[in-house]
């Protein structure tokens, strides 16, 4: 027996327990299956049978090889913000459980599984979705206003992070790794050079809102994943991130996800009540975000201890260094930046 089904089969032992202990009914024969794994996090499908008729769940939990400071909050704070949101009016996946010791499940939250696709390049290219995909970045922005307005007062504990917090704590990440890239100096002087002031009030930002955590259906967005990222700050942050050239997934022209422009989003997020918010604005955080996405890719390089192994999803991020310095070039060169 390989360690992989043994692994599952412990796994699948332990999920069959908890699910009865919910009153959910048992675990369906063969119906856990690993999705696509992300670097930080596991993300486990299964279906529960024999109680309120057949329950279609997800597991997220943290990886054993997630390094520490690779998440901002909590596996039960990311749950209760999720919580918190869905009942804002954000499109989100229902809470069923968060995980406690005694599930010995690890830390992480069981939620309701929406029918949809997530993996983006077939959101950019599936035929199903050729009507919806002209129509998703208006759609992006208004989900985001949704998300900017949801009241600070009623959250859980959330770190507060504008830019120039942000450039700091970068910056240190930057000279940990032995800095060496002209290309990220260049970036950090023009992005200190060219701080926005701070919002008057820090809005709720998802911090990792782009194509790739969004489960699409022919209908449009029908849910906002992956909140781990998130914080208080300037709304213009997530407006910034979806534009990164990365989340376009080769259609490079479609700056907003490789689905549509800058105009359609901000004119979707001013319908649905967000803020004016001008586009050098949100170039400003496209460039951030690029860098903060190329440092992020150089932490991945790297082990999480000396003498492990780089995992499959970490090698395929780390190897990306060199994108984002061409992108943060084209960036540059367009505003001028010397």
């Amino acid at each position: 027996m390989s360690d992989h089904f043994e692994a599952s089969a412990g796994l699948a032992g332990k999920l069959d327990a908890l699910l009865v202990r919910l009153g959910c009914g048992r675990l369906a024969t063969d119906s856990l299956q690993r999705l696509t794994a992300g670097a930080s996090q596991e993300t486990w499908s299964f279906d529960a049978v024999g109680g309120p008729g057949v329950v279609r769940l997800i597991m997220r939990r943290l990886s054993a090889d997630a390094a520490p400071g690779e998440r901002t909050l909590s596996s039960e704070c990311e749950a209760e913000l999720i919580r918190r949101a869905g009942a804002c009016g954000v499109a989100t996946p229902a809470i069923r459980h968060i995980l406690a010791p005694g599930d010995a499940l690890g830390r992480g939250f069981l939620s309701e599984r929406i029918a949809g696709e997530t993996l983006a390049r077939r959101i950019l290219r599936n035929p199903e979705f050729a009507e919806i995909r002209p129509r998703l970045a208006f759609q992006c922005g208004t989900i985001l206003a949704r998300i900017h307005a949801v009241p600070p007062a009623g959250l859980p504990p959330l770190p507060t992070r504008f830019a120039a917090d942000q450039l700091a704590e970068l910056y240190r990440s930057y000279q940990a790794f032995g800095g060496g890239s002209a290309v990220f100096e260049l970036a950090f002087r023009w992005l200190r050079d060219h701080t926005p002031d701070e919002a008057r009030m820090p809005r709720l930002v998802h911090g990792d809102f782009r194509n790739g955590n969004l489960i699409v259906g022919p209908d449009g967005v029908r849910a906002v994943l992956d909140w781990e990222l998130a914080h208080l700050g300037d709304p213009a942050e997530d407006l910034g991130w979806i534009t990164v050239n990365s989340w376009r997934f080769g259609a490079i022209d479609n700056e907003v996800g490789g689905f549509g422009s800058v105009e359609d989003m901000l004119a979707g997020y001013r319908s649905a009540g967000g803020e004016p918010i001008d586009v050098g604005r949100v170039t400003y955080w496209r460039t951030l975000g690029s860098l903060r996405w190329g440092l992020i890719c150089r932490r991945m390089a790297q082990p999480v201890q000396a003498a492990t192994p780089i995992t499959i999803e970490r090698a395929m991020i780390g190897r990306r260094i060199s994108e984002t310095e061409l992108d943060l070039l084209d960036i540059l060169a367009a505003a001028g930046a010397r």
